[in-house]
């Protein structure tokens, strides 16, 4: 749930409201558990907004990566003879295979 500082409570994040919006049932100790939880993360992004990345570039990762992939090359494939050499059935260059669909 995304809440803009206007709309957080001046006591931070309510565990209870927002539990009752989920129609979920919280006892209290699991209540007063998620409220402080939840009240850390909060300050935490609070924390985050106030650090400066004016001079930083977007970027899609944290760290940087490099392509391991190899390149595309033209190779040759498999003779078509061969592969339907192999087939229990084959008829005009095509395998033939038992229907699955009636």
């Amino acid at each position: 749930m995304r809440m803009t500082d206007s709309a957080r409570p001046s006591d931070g994040f309510d565990v209870a409201y927002v539990a009752r919006l989920a129609r979920l049932h919280l006892e209290e100790n699991e209540r007063a558990q998620l409220q402080g939880q939840l009240e850390q993360i909060l300050s935490y992004v609070d924390a985050l907004k106030e650090a400066d990345v004016s001079g930083l570039a977007p970027m899609i990762q944290a760290v940087e990566t490099e392509n391991v992939l190899r390149s595309d090359e033209v190779s040759p494939g498999v003779d078509r003879e061969a592969a339907l050499a192999n087939a229990p059935e084959h008829r005009l260059g095509l395998f033939i295979v038992p229907r699955i669909l009636e």
